[in-house]
């Protein structure tokens, strides 16, 4: 006997979870709308017509909403929308095994992965978009081979045409400090500078000389021969050492492989293709007030260019198309022309998984024949009438306006308003002291 199967909806914080039982067997889809970019790929995948995208024009721009809607009824719990999701926004497991990892399970793989040119050092962790690279030193700290000598004299500098500020100095030693960028000042190139180089995530280093020994260490484990020094070498340099991991998080946009200095990071992109900029369209954007591009881009891939409006970095686009979807001037054109994936196995549904990797790049999705289907007829929209506008009365307007008058030069004397906040926050902590007593 065939068992009706049973189709459940919860939601926890940011995850939407839609967990299906037929028989003994359970399926669960978890949706992080959090990290949903909007790029609609899950969209044209699906099979039944489950999945419809939000208005990502409001949603680029500010509008706290799922970009993705599912309707579970419709859906068939089959896992393309997982399997190919670019931000893992979207996972399912099957049993409570993850559905991307059985055999014969199609998906991409987008990931970026050290070689063996990798020191390590801390450029890739800053800059990466997804907070997905971890980087762990395992040599030993100056402090704990040389511990700092009081009263040492000497001399130490940089050579800032020569550093690349990989860290290896700040970690190893507390005299060096390193001025960090904020993530929004981190972009694909520097404008200011010709031809525009890539911009670095750390803003300075500087050397605090009070918390300086001159003990020649750093400069004998500076990569780049950067850092000089007049002093005395008491102890060995330690070798450099570390990992490099990368989480789950990669959307493989190659921010890391970009600022490496040592071409040490293999990037796998799961897209190829061309995004472009419709430059009629553009007449009306304004990147800073609207931002939609810069705000869905998994791959923080766009900035502003001093000689045009708005750029994007096709060397760091992930050709996903969440930003053509949130343009509310069509001014963006992505093109995706493969898909790389794992491969597919010659199974029952294996057509099926063609037909829908294949829309991927066409755009264009075979889904069952819904012409039977009964719509009800739109409801009769009512108009509602506009709203009354209220009577101001000229005189009760001027004597308002005269009382404005009068306290105005009161709250721009910093004295009053001062004697004002000290009274208010006096009040407040006596308020605080009887609340306590009466507990």
């Amino acid at each position: 006997m065939l068992t009706q199967p049973e189709v459940s909806q919860t939601v926890i914080d940011s995850h939407i979870i839609y967990t299906k039982r037929t028989g003994d067997v359970t399926k669960r889809i978890d949706y992080d709308y959090k990290r949903c970019c909007g790029c609609g790929i899950c969209v044209d995948l699906c099979p039944t017509g489950a999945l419809e995208l939000g208005d990502m024009c409001a949603i680029g721009t500010g509008l706290d909403a799922p970009p993705v809607l599912m309707d579970p009824d419709k859906c068939s719990f089959c896992g393309m929308c997982a399997a190919f999701c670019p931000t893992k926004a979207v996972k399912m497991d099957i049993d409570g095994e993850d559905a991307v990892k059985r055999e014969c399970y199609p998906h991409i793989e987008p990931k970026a992965q050290p070689n063996e040119s990798c020191i390590p050092c801390s450029l890739c962790e800053q800059v990466c978009s997804s907070d997905a690279i971890t980087v762990e030193y395992t040599f030993p700290k100056k402090e704990e081979i040389a511990p700092l000598k009081e009263g040492a004299t000497g001399e130490i500098s940089i050579d800032m045409t020569k550093c690349n500020f990989c860290g290896i100095c700040a970690y190893f030693c507390d005299a060096f400090i390193l001025i960090p960028k904020d993530k929004g000042e981190i972009t694909p190139v520097d404008p200011a500078t010709t031809p525009p180089t890539l911009v670095v995530p750390f803003e300075n280093i500087l050397i605090d000389e009070e918390a300086c020994d001159y003990c020649v260490l750093c400069e004998d484990i500076c990569p780049e021969d950067a850092i000089k020094v007049t002093g005395t070498r008491e102890v060995a340099a330690p070798r450099v050492s570390g990992t490099l991991s990368v989480n789950d998080n990669c959307v493989a946009c190659g921010w890391c492989k970009s600022v490496c200095p040592y071409d040490a990071i293999d990037v796998f992109k799961p897209f190829e293709g061309e995004i472009r900029l419709i430059e009629n369209h553009l007449i009306k954007c304004d990147p800073l007030g609207c931002h939609a591009c810069f705000n869905v881009c998994p791959a923080n891939a766009w900035y502003i260019p001093d000689d045009k409006k708005i750029e994007v970095s096709a060397d760091l686009c992930t050709f996903c198309g969440a930003c053509e979807h949130a343009c509310w001037l069509d001014a963006i054109a992505v093109d995706r022309t493969s898909v790389v994936h794992t491969p597919l196995c010659g199974t029952a549904w294996s057509e099926e998984w063609e037909r829908g990797i294949a829309s991927i790049t066409s755009g264009e999705r075979m889904r069952p024949d819904r012409s039977h289907v009964v719509v009800s007829e739109a409801p009769e929209h009512k108009t509602t009438p506009a709203p009354r506008m209220p009577v101001i009365d000229p005189a009760l307007l001027k004597r308002a306006q005269e009382r404005i008058d009068r306290i105005l030069p009161m709250l721009s004397d910093v004295k009053a308003r001062r004697k004002w906040e000290r009274e208010a926050a006096l009040e407040e902590s006596c308020h605080d002291v009887a609340g306590s007593a009466v507990e």
